[in-house]
């Protein structure tokens, strides 16, 4: 599919960086390579000239500087927002290819990461994180989905201030509901505490059905 560029408001280092990353495979090795920001109490959201500057980014910031930079060669600024029972809540970009739902998201657990373009709609490409996102607290209940260019004018690809806009227009987004039987989340999440406690000092990987429709992971959780 053809895409148009869209006018960059960045600055010239900003642009040489951004032209590289011309597609979501490119974006999520980025991502991936950038050290996790490691906020103890919600101090940072950082816009995508911010995440450029600290070399770092939590998966909001991660989201929404895919999207940036990605909206640079064509693609809509589209970000979901998966819903948490525990109020931890995940947000990632996704996009459309060759008609088919993908991902680029960056997360403390692998499971979390990007999708290839591979589901149908938007709630099979959430479905696919119902699983790997129990833990000791987790378990999705919603998704919805967001266009940035709704903001208007609200300046979240450039800005030298957090943008928690951003952030509580998700929180007040509405969500569709997503529905899993109790029974399948006791399993599950009987599995990652038999793992934790197995190995402690390691994110479960293994353990996950459905991993060849995840995107490439960070190098730390492959070792």
């Amino acid at each position: 599919m053809t895409r148009q560029a869209l006018a960059s408001p960045y600055q010239p280092a900003e642009r040489r960086v951004l032209a590289r990353l011309r597609d979501p495979v490119a974006v999520q090795r980025f991502l991936n390579a950038l050290p996790y920001n490691q906020e103890k109490r919600g101090e940072t959201l950082r816009s995508p000239r911010g995440v450029l500057r600290h070399h770092t980014a939590h998966c909001l910031e991660a989201a929404i500087f895919a999207a940036a930079a990605l909206e640079q060669h064509g693609y809509p600024p589209l970000v979901m927002s998966l819903e948490s029972e525990d109020k931890l809540d995940h947000v990632i970009f996704v996009y459309r290819s060759h008609g088919r739902w993908g991902s680029v998201a960056r997360s403390r657990d692998p499971g979390l990461h990007g999708r290839k373009p591979l589901f149908r709609t938007l709630r099979d490409l959430a479905l696919s994180y119902v699983d790997p996102y129990v833990d000791a607290t987790g378990r999705i209940v919603g998704y919805g989905r967001y266009d940035l260019r709704q903001l208007g004018r609200y300046d979240w690809r450039t800005s030298e201030k957090n943008i928690w806009k951003v952030e509580q227009v998700l929180i007040d987004l509405p969500h569709r509901r997503i529905h899993t039987a109790d029974h399948r989340i006791d399993r599950l999440r009987r599995r990652y505490h038999a793992f934790k406690a197995a190995h402690p000092d390691r994110r479960p990987v293994e353990i996950y059905c459905g991993r060849e429709r995840w995107s490439e992971l960070p190098r730390q959780f492959m070792l």
